[in-house]
């Protein structure tokens, strides 16, 4: 076990006692969630009732996050591309809670768009399907699993597409490439879901203000080749979908949402 694993470890054993097997308890797990988009729907989920667990890569980030959000907040140490690294995760998860209520299939990755489309690497693309949407199809599978198996069965997946699931920006075939299937994964899993109650939908936000798109109020190329900059919103209106998404019984489903900064270049781009 190394020096990570063991204080996460202890983390988890603070959970008080009788908590993680609570009968009214929702978990709910949220992968990227150290930072952005991710740490700011774990806080609204924790503020929900939801015991959160943040999952990604990096446990100095996780643990700082969990600790801000609260006692509900739990790191896992998992990188969503490695299947192995997976199965361990959702064992952990479902192991110390007993079961799994909503799934946000959050953790994303893309290509400079200062890269041409003939200059993507080979690397630099199987990294952004393997985290964009190999990465998700992996945690989906296990989420079927738990939540096929548990009572009450059934649960809710949110994949987040962003606005590339509709059109591009330039330069983006990777990431747009990856976030056009994740539409067709979203589809899928919810006609796959039906039988188990297992509701799925996909949320498509465009310019939440994090420290990853700092670069829009600074200038991004534009479809006419010009370098504008564009407006954004502040990441707590996406995590306030996300949030009305998971608060609906299974019986309902909003499918598809869009969330975005209102004048951004989304409708009429090009």
């Amino acid at each position: 076990m190394t020096q990570a694993d063991a204080s996460l470890s202890e983390a988890w054993a603070s959970l008080p006692a009788g908590a993680n097997r609570g009968a009214n308890l929702k978990v709910a797990l949220v992968t990227g969630g150290g930072s952005g988009i991710g740490r700011a729907v774990s806080e609204a989920l924790a503020g929900d009732g939801f015991a959160v667990v943040l999952a990604g890569r990096r446990a100095d980030r996780l643990e700082q996050a969990a600790a801000a959000i609260g006692e509900r907040a739990f790191a896992l140490v998992m990188d969503v591309t490695d299947p192995q690294s997976v199965a361990a995760g959702f064992a952990r998860l479902h192991g110390h809670f007993g079961r799994l209520d909503l799934l946000f299939n959050n953790a994303g990755t893309g290509v400079p768009g200062s890269i041409l489309l003939e200059d993507v690497t080979l690397d630099d693309w199987q990294r952004t399907v393997q985290t964009n949407l190999s990465g998700s199809f992996y945690c989906t599978q296990k989420a079927f699993r738990i939540m096929k198996a548990q009572q009450p069965q059934g649960g809710r997946i949110i994949n987040n597409g962003s606005v590339s699931a509709h059109v591009p920006r330039p330069n983006s075939a990777p990431y747009t490439s990856t976030k056009h299937a994740i539409t067709g994964l979203t589809r899928a899993a919810s006609l796959d879901g039906r039988k188990y109650n297992i509701a799925v939908g996909q949320i498509d936000i465009g310019n939440a203000a994090t420290e990853l798109t700092g670069k829009f109020t600074k200038g991004v190329p534009q479809a006419d080749g010009s370098i504008k900059t564009e407006p954004v919103m502040d990441v707590r209106h996406a995590a306030e979908a996300v949030r009305q998404m998971a608060a609906l019984p299974l019986e309902a489903n909003m499918q598809f949402v869009t969330i975005m900064a209102t004048s951004m270049p989304f409708i009429g781009r090009g």
